[in-house]
C-alpha cells in the first residue's frame, strides 16, 4: 500500500454485523454542515463536465461493482456520445452472497451517494437517473426516499440546480429479489418494465445503448460515493491512497468463522491475513485458516493470505476481489458442503433464459450433494471438472461462469477433501461446527 495510516473515506465508522440494523443515518444539515454539495458546487461552477472527468481520470478510481472497470473510461465514452438524451444508473442491487457494503453506504450516509449520482450524471449529459435497488431492502428504501426529498427542497436536484442550467431528476426503481436482476443489462429491463434477464454482450453494451436505446453509464454504489470526495479533494489526493494500479478504499464485507464479522472500509492492497486478524479479531474458538471465498471467484488459500486485495493482485493468482465480500472457512468446516451452497446458490438464482447456465449449474449442483451425501464417486469429480471447464466464458452473465470458477477452485485446491468423501462415504468433519454460510 502506498500509505500506511488508515484513512476514512466512505464510512465515519466500521459496522459490525451486530450493529447493522442500528446504523445512524446522517442527516442533510449534518451532511452539509460537514462539506457535503461543496463537490457538487465545484463542479458545476468551476470543473465543467470535462474537467470533473479529468479529476475521476486521475483519481484511478475504478468501479466498485465487482469487474473494476476504470471509471472514467465509461464516463468519457457516454459524454462524448451523440445526442441529448443519456441515463445514469446507480445499481444498489446487492444480491451476492455475504457482502452488506451498499446497505452500509445507504443507511449511513445516502447525501454522499446522492450527491454523487448528480456529479456523474452532470459529467457524461444524463438529464435523468435511476436509483437501482432490490424491493426487499425497505429500510434502505425508506432513507432514499426521505434524502431525495430533502435534496430536492434544498434544490440540489430538480431544475437549474445551484442556479446553473443544469436540471436533474432522480427516480428510485425498485427490483425483485433476484441476484441475476442486478447484472447491468437485466436492469435495463426491469427499468424498462420487463422480466429481469441479462442481454447478450457483445453487442449490447449500455455506454453504447443502454436504457431506452440511448447511451447509459451504470455505476456500483461504492464507485458514486466516491465521486464527491474526488471532485472536492482532488483526483491526485485520491490516487495516493490504496495500491497503485488499484486507488482509493474499498468496502469489504467479512463473515464466516471469524470473531468480529463486519463491513470495514480499508485500503486496497490490504492483505487477507489483516483483515481477518486486524479487524475481525482471528478466527473463532482458536480455528486455523482454512480458506476464505470470494463469490464468483476461486477460494483463496492459506498460502494466499498474504497476497494483497486488489483488482489486480487477485487476478495475478487467477482469482478475483468480486464486490469484497470475504467469508472465511476455519479448519474444521467443510470445503464440500460450503462449495455446495455457493452451487446451490447459483443454481436457484439463474434466470434460465441461457441452457447453459440453467443446466450447467444444476450439474454441479447434483453432483456436489451427490458427494456431499456419501455416494459419489471418483468419476464425479472428472465431471464436476469438465462441466466447470466447458460452463464458463457461457451464458449472458456471469452467473455460470462465476459457479464454475467457485466450483472449479474449490476441487483444485481440496481434492483431498473432496476424495475424502468419496472415500469415507461421509464428511470426515460431520461433527464440526459445519457450514459458515
Amino acid at each position: 500500500m502506498n500509505n500506511t495510516v488508515r484513512q476514512r473515506i466512505l464510512l465515519s465508522r466500521d459496522i459490525q454485523m451486530d450493529d447493522f440494523n442500528s446504523i445512524e443515518t446522517i442527516s442533510i444539515e449534518r451532511y452539509v454542515s460537514t462539506g457535503g454539495y461543496k463537490a457538487l458546487d465545484k463542479a458545476l461552477k468551476e470543473l465543467k463536465p470535462e474537467g470533473v472527468i479529468k479529476e475521476v481520470k486521475s483519481s484511478g478510481l475504478r468501479g466498485r461493482g465487482g469487474a473494476g472497470f476504470p471509471t472514467w473510461r465509461k464516463w468519457e465514452f457516454v459524454a462524448g456520445a451523440a445526442g441529448d438524451e443519456k441515463y445514469l444508473c446507480c445499481n444498489a442491487a446487492e444480491g451476492e452472497q455475504g457482502t452488506f457494503k451498499d446497505r452500509c453506504l445507504i443507511r449511513s450516509n445516502p447525501h454522499q451517494l446522492i450527491e454523487g449520482i448528480i456529479i456523474a450524471s452532470y459529467a457524461v449529459g444524463a438529464r435523468k437517473s435511476y436509483l437501482y435497488i432490490t424491493e426487499s431492502y425497505s429500510k434502505e428504501i425508506t432513507v432514499l426516499e426521505k434524502a431525495l426529498q430533502e435534496a430536492k427542497e434544498k434544490r440540489y436536484i430538480g431544475e437549474k440546480i445551484l442556479g446553473t442550467d443544469f436540471s436533474l431528476d432522480i427516480c428510485i426503481r425498485k427490483c425483485p429479489n433476484k441476484y441475476v436482476a442486478g447484472e447491468e443489462t437485466a436492469m435495463m429491463e426491469v427499468i424498462e418494465g420487463r422480466a429481469a434477464k441479462p442481454w447478450q454482450k457483445p453487442p449490447h453494451y449500455p455506454a453504447n445503448r443502454g436504457l431506452y436505446g440511448k447511451p447509459t453509464i451504470v455505476n456500483n454504489t461504492g464507485t458514486l460515493s466516491n465521486i464527491p470526495h474526488i471532485v472536492l479533494k482532488g483526483g491526485e489526493w485520491f490516487s495516493k491512497i490504496g495500491s497503485p494500479k488499484s486507488p482509493g478504499n474499498m468496502l469489504f464485507t467479512l463473515t464466516g468463522d471469524i470473531n468480529r464479522p463486519g463491513v470495514y472500509e480499508l485500503p486496497l492492497g490490504i492483505t487477507l491475513k489483516e483483515l481477518i486478524n486486524n479487524c475481525g479479531n482471528g478466527l473463532k474458538n482458536g480455528r486455523g485458516f482454512k480458506a476464505a471465498f470470494l463469490p464468483g471467484n476461486p477460494p483463496l488459500t492459506e498460502s494466499q493470505i498474504d497476497v494483497p486485495l486488489d483488482f489486480d493482485s487477485l487476478k495475478e493468482i487467477g482469482s478475483g476481489l468480486g464486490c469484497a465480500a470475504v467469508i472465511v472457512l476455519g479448519d474444521r468446516t467443510c470445503v464440500v458442503d460450503t462449495t455446495l451452497g455457493f452451487s446451490r446458490f447459483r443454481m436457484e438464482e439463474s434466470c434460465g433464459q441461457c441452457p447453459p447456465c440453467q443446466m450447467g449449474t444444476a450439474k454441479m449442483a447434483r453432483l456436489l450433494q451427490k458427494i456431499e451425501d456419501g455416494q459419489g464417486e471418483m468419476d464425479d469429480l472428472v465431471n464436476i471438472e469438465n462441466t466447470c471447464s466447458s460452463s464458463k466464458g457461457q451464458g449472458y452473465c456471469h452467473l455460470l461462469s462465476g459457479a464454475a470458477f467457485i466450483v472449479e477452485g474449490a476441487v483444485r485446491h481440496f481434492r483431498k477433501e473432496f476424495e475424502a468423501h468419496i472415500h469415507e462415504r461421509k464428511c470426515p468433519l460431520r461433527s464440526s461446527a459445519g457450514n459458515s454460510l
